[in-house]
């Protein structure tokens, strides 16, 4: 939970991979609107497709996903049946891929229909989930086992599965470019490295404590963390699988996203909002206030435009030009 004020704290000197402590700003930021919609039953996550604008928001009690337009119209629920836990979608195909760790599946969601046109078995404790859209694979992590479903998205079938190197895995984020997988685990204080093309585990990386959001910044080849047990956020060198440096954050953060075109990063790690990084700069460049603690973060590339879940009081903030 958000801390009611920001904290500032001195360079962490004997960190992990002698990393740099930046500063936290002084200052906060606006947005030329910030739109509050109501969903079901605790929002838990968010996808977003970025060709047709369309935001996938998963409900976890009540087993629904929500597609919101770009204007944060309600297009459609669907129900899936069971809790939802995560959300990837791949723009190329229009499917959406929904994991239910309690069902052990992840349910195929077609974009055009709105339907649900398979349920795949795919382990104990499916949860964290993303897809690589070059190939149209889906991966998705145990939270149970920390293993690693491979599910082929043409077929909509279970392809094979990956042994887990940790107990449970609370993030998975692709880089397809570089056929790798970066996989946190909450119980950990590292980041795995899955290779795409052999399906084996080939290194580790040390962060911060409980890392659990993880974005990937495919043109400079970084990794962002969003460590739940300490407030900062580890920045990845991808080339080195080091941790370069670590952001401080006005709370502890869950969840991040970045928008790929101008390497800006977002975190539910505001005090009581969002806090916006220069990834360029590697440091915090704004702060909004949504008067909540967020949940779930998700950015539309072609628009840029922020959605931040709030699973209190079961919304989801629509935030443009932040």
């Amino acid at each position: 939970m958000a801390d009611p004020r920001w904290t500032r704290r001195t360079a962490l000197g004997t960190a992990a991979a002698a990393a740099l402590a930046v500063a936290l700003p002084t200052g906060s930021a606006r947005a030329t609107q910030v739109t509050r919609i109501g969903v079901g039953s605790s929002p838990s996550s968010l996808a977003v497709n970025s060709l047709t604008g369309t935001v996938y928001v998963g409900c976890e009690d009540d087993g629904t996903v929500w597609l919101l337009d770009r204007s944060g119209s309600v297009r459609t629920v669907v129900e899936v049946g069971g809790t939802v836990t995560g959300i990837a979608v791949n723009p190329v195909t229009g499917r959406a891929y929904v994991s239910s760790s309690l069902a052990g599946t992840v349910a195929v969601l077609e974009e055009a229909t709105g339907t649900v046109s398979s349920t795949i078995a795919a382990g104990p404790g499916s949860g964290p989930i993303d897809v690589d859209s070059e190939t149209d694979t889906v991966y998705v992590g145990s939270d149970a086992t920390g293993s690693v479903a491979v599910l082929d998205g043409a077929s909509g079938s279970f392809a094979g599965l990956v042994p887990g190197e940790s107990d449970a895995l609370a993030g998975v984020a692709v880089d397809s470019g570089r056929r790798l997988a970066y996989c946190t685990s909450i119980g950990a204080t590292r980041v795995e490295v899955l290779d795409l093309a052999t399906q084996e585990f080939v290194g580790s990386i040390a962060v911060g404590k409980s890392p659990k959001g993880v974005a990937v910044h495919g043109a400079s080849d970084t990794i962002y963390t969003a460590n739940a047990g300490i407030h900062h956020l580890s920045v990845i060198d991808g080339a080195t699988r080091k941790e370069t440096a670590t952001i401080l954050l006005g709370s502890a953060a869950s969840s991040v996203a970045v928008h790929q075109g101008t390497r800006t990063v977002y975190v539910n790690g505001g005090a009581n909002g969002l806090l916006r990084i220069d990834g360029a700069r590697g440091e915090p460049s704004g702060e909004l206030g949504l008067g909540i603690n967020p949940g779930a973060v998700a950015v539309d590339q072609r628009t840029r435009v922020v959605y931040a879940a709030d699973p209190v009081h079961d919304a989801v903030h629509l935030v443009r030009d932040f």
